[in-house]
């Protein structure tokens, strides 16, 4: 068998076990929380690791993967081991290039921007890393295929592949000015902290000897633009950013039977909806702390999803 058609019989099988295991485990997140974040454990552990080293680790793999993948066209009976035309002009290398301006900002740009992140379990930049491994090497090897170059033959001429850009724009935008909403909180806190520790060195030195207090707060209610209406609206911009890329990138799925969604799902698909799946609990969740740690904290606002979840 060529390597091209090993290499076509990988990627469907892995195609496929990623289309079934987020669905699996998107139960069982409604019941565990992943360690980082507001979730991170209290006490300290060897296994605890630097939240924002070990985010950009993570973040910085898929990009990685990615452009292996796409660089080498491994689903290419006719070039494989060489790169797709690397021109803008060119719909899938347009497409690759915002999902590498997605993760410009994910893995490195917000994270250096970040003032602090709580630590994280290892477990949760482990599982990332696999992820994102996964994913990005399906994503570049996809886009790089003869099938991505099929659909998106006049690409440019058609209205609902701009439409699917306009989208993935709107979506990425949203997601980094309702970021930037809750960075101001973690800055705001950073300089309340700094302030109180400095007064408490003060009177330190003048002998009162005034007990300093430990961890500093890092969360409070966020408001402004779509956090009117959700908890999450980061997430909520994600998944619209997402499901544009996948509108532009790839034909929609067929959902006549479970063997026809299996054959018909392509990699673009099954990043938006394991996203959907991986992060609708840690959003429905993340909104019951809210609401048990701020009493005042808005009754009309749902978790994720506008007026509905």
């Amino acid at each position: 068998m060529p390597d091209v058609q090993k290499t076509q019989a990988l990627y469907d099988v892995t195609r496929k076990w990623f289309a079934v295991i987020p669905p699996i485990i998107c139960p069982l997140n409604f019941i565990f929380d992943a360690p980082f974040g507001r979730f991170a454990p209290s006490e300290d552990s060897i296994f605890l690791v630097d939240g924002i080293k070990a985010w950009i680790f993570m973040e910085l793999v898929s990009p990685t993967s990615f452009l292996y993948s796409f660089l080498s066209s491994p689903l290419s009976p006719t070039s494989a081991g060489t790169a797709p035309p690397l021109s803008l002009a060119h719909p899938p290398t347009l497409l690759a290039s915002l999902y590498l301006l997605h993760y410009l900002n994910r893995a490195l740009i917000s994270p250096l921007r970040t003032p602090s992140r709580s630590k994280s379990h290892i477990m949760v930049p482990a599982s990332a890393v696999l992820f994102n491994v996964v994913n990005g090497s399906l994503m570049g090897a996809y886009l790089s295929s003869p099938a991505a170059r099929a659909f998106l033959a006049g690409a440019f001429a058609r209205p609902a592949f701009w439409a699917g850009v306009g989208l993935w724009a709107l979506g990425f935008a949203g997601n980094i000015v309702h970021d930037e909403i809750l960075l101001n909180i973690r800055r705001n806190a950073n300089a309340k902290g700094k302030a109180k520790k400095g007064a408490d060195d003060n009177e330190d030195a003048e002998g009162k000897g005034k007990a300093k207090k430990g961890k500093q707060e890092h969360y409070a209610v966020p408001h402004g633009l779509l956090y009117r209406f959700i908890s999450y609206p980061n997430y909520f911009c994600e998944w619209a950013e997402w499901l544009g890329f996948a509108l532009a990138a790839a034909p929609v799925f067929s959902v006549t039977s479970f063997g026809a969604f299996l054959a018909t799902v392509s990699p673009p698909w099954l990043f938006f909806l394991s996203e959907v799946f991986l992060m609708v609990p840690r959003a429905v969740k993340g909104h019951q702390w809210y609401r048990r740690r701020f009493p005042d904290y808005p009754k009309e606002r749902k978790a994720v999803i506008p007026f509905l979840l």
